[in-house]
């Protein structure tokens, strides 16, 4: 009813950069594919308030020091859309905190081509990875 939110968190570690995928569960829309966290607004909740809220109900408490870095929004109506956020922490985390998720893994900007993909996240990808790129240019 008010639109919903994803967030999409990426950490820079010595080996390069990660980003976290989560693999939804049979109970989600489109189970068995990997996304990001995230899901529908409350009422007067901002974006990337509700983006970070949904995230720490399906993966966990996000680390302290996050950072903002971009966002992409899809808007097939006038009144509801879907806004994914890519933010930066400072170390990995995660893991399946209720029957949305199955799975939450780490890997390269460039291995998220080679994942079965939810058609919406798989549509996004390529402005997220833009925003990726332009913030940690040398990724891998």
């Amino acid at each position: 009813m008010f639109g919903a939110a994803g967030v999409v968190f990426v950490t820079q570690e010595p080996e390069g950069v990660r980003v976290m995928v989560q693999r939804r569960s049979a109970f989600a829309h489109e189970g068995g594919t990997w996304s990001c966290a995230g899901g529908a607004l409350d009422s007067g909740e901002s974006a990337l308030m509700g983006a970070l809220r949904e995230a720490s109900e399906e993966i966990g408490a996000i680390p302290d020091g996050w950072r903002e870095c971009g966002h992409v929004v899809f808007a097939p109506a006038s009144n509801w859309s879907y806004t994914t956020f890519v933010v930066e922490v400072p170390e990995r985390f995660g893991a399946s905190m209720n029957f949305e998720t199955d799975d939450v893994a780490w890997v390269t900007p460039a291995a998220i081509e080679g994942l079965e993909l939810h058609a919406g996240f798989a549509a996004a990808w390529p402005d997220l990875r833009s925003i990726i790129v332009a913030e940690f240019p040398a990724i891998n």
